[in-house]
């Protein structure tokens, strides 16, 4: 019998630890990801500065770049600055912005690329896709999976503690994301990766039923591990569906209908979540969400990010148009805004009172 397999995509290192950005030169070279230690740097201009000024004698043969911010062209300039260094690898130092932005840099000049996160705020830190700003608003750009990710337990704590509420509400909309695929598989027949569905549920459950909270290294430990596996679970499936669903869509709604007034990734996709586990009648898992979000500080009623019933029933209108071809429960019951509003003051009633309760 033939033994049949296959390669997942995934990093070739995984160091999430209290002290990991210590050992940083040492990892890399006993991986064999640069043992010149011949590096390029991507650092923001404020807290990357404190980091390399912490780093730079461990790192002596490493290049430093400071990146201005999160666009397109902010990752090409980078990659035309680095291009002709001979480097081993590229660094992502730093958050969200700064990591993407160095994994389009990379893979442009086609280097591995080593994540090192300073926050826990969302999933792309180990996706294959780059998310940047661009003259038509925002893309999502395809890039490999980084080759190591390492994230220092004591670092995140040092970050402001939203960027870890953030990353709470983008790990638990898994649950609601994988429900969505499965749904899409039963009403239209796409196809699930049973692997990547699997990885990315189990990713939102472990931080859904952990006790722990923000402060607790063991809670920081399952939320990090958890926002590294959605990542490779998006790589298994060559696709971001199974971290991203009507959660991801009224997220990406009220970013284009309200872009001032936005509030952070995760906190727009953990109530979004809750919403949706709402409307697909999962009342109990809706309010269990719900209370999970509100425990570790989220918001679970748009009223609490400063947005009225009214502009939510039109964020929930839009969001479909978000992603075209993609099918939620959004897409499944096409709500009327009327509907909409009758649906959101059952949510409000139901998680208001679990949380007072």
């Amino acid at each position: 019998m033939p033994v049949l397999t296959r390669l997942i995509p995934s990093p070739l290192v995984v160091d999430i630890r209290a002290g990991a950005l210590d050992d940083l030169a040492g990892v890399l070279a006993d991986q064999r990801i640069s043992a010149s230690g011949k590096l390029a740097i991507a650092i923001s201009g404020g807290s990357g500065a404190l980091l390399r000024e912490r780093l730079a004698p461990a790192l002596p043969g490493a290049s430093w770049y400071e990146v201005d911010g999160g666009t397109l062209d902010d990752a090409i300039r980078l990659a035309d600055r680095m291009k002709s260094g001979h480097y081993d690898a590229v660094v992502g130092l730093g958050g969200g912005k700064i990591i993407d932005c160095a994994k389009f840099a990379a893979a442009r000049i086609g280097l591995p690329l080593v994540a090192v996160a300073t926050n826990l705020s969302h999933d792309g830190l180990c996706s294959p896709v780059a998310t940047l700003d661009n003259d038509a608003g925002r893309g999502s750009y395809g890039v490999p999976n980084p080759i190591a990710v390492v994230i220092d337990l004591d670092v995140i704590r040092e970050a402001p503690v939203r960027f870890v509420r953030s990353g709470i509400g983008d790990a638990l909309s898994n649950i609601s994301a994988v429900a969505d695929w499965e749904l899409s598989n039963r009403e239209t027949g796409e196809q699930i990766d049973g692997l990547a569905a699997a990885m990315a549920r189990q990713a939102g459950e472990a931080v859904l039923r952990h006790p722990g909270g923000v402060g607790d290294d063991g809670f920081l430990q399952v939320l990090a591990e958890g926002l590294v596996l959605t990542g490779i679970s998006m790589s298994v499936a060559g696709d971001s569906r199974p971290a991203s669903g009507a959660c991801h869509e009224i997220n990406h709604a009220f970013d284009l209908l309200f872009p001032k007034r936005a509030a952070s990734h995760g906190e727009q996709c953990g109530l979004a979540a809750a919403f949706a586990m709402r409307l697909r009648g999962a009342h109990e898992e809706s309010e269990h969400m719900a209370g999970v979000l509100h425990r570790h500080g989220l918001p679970v009623l748009p009223e609490e990010i400063g947005f009225t019933v009214d502009e939510f029933v039109q964020v929930v209108q839009f969001a479909p148009k978000t992603r075209p071809g993609r099918y939620t429960i959004l897409e499944h019951l096409d709500l009327s805004s009327d509907a909409i509003r009758d649906a959101y003051a059952d949510y409000a009633k139901a998680v208001s009172q679990a949380i007072s309760g």
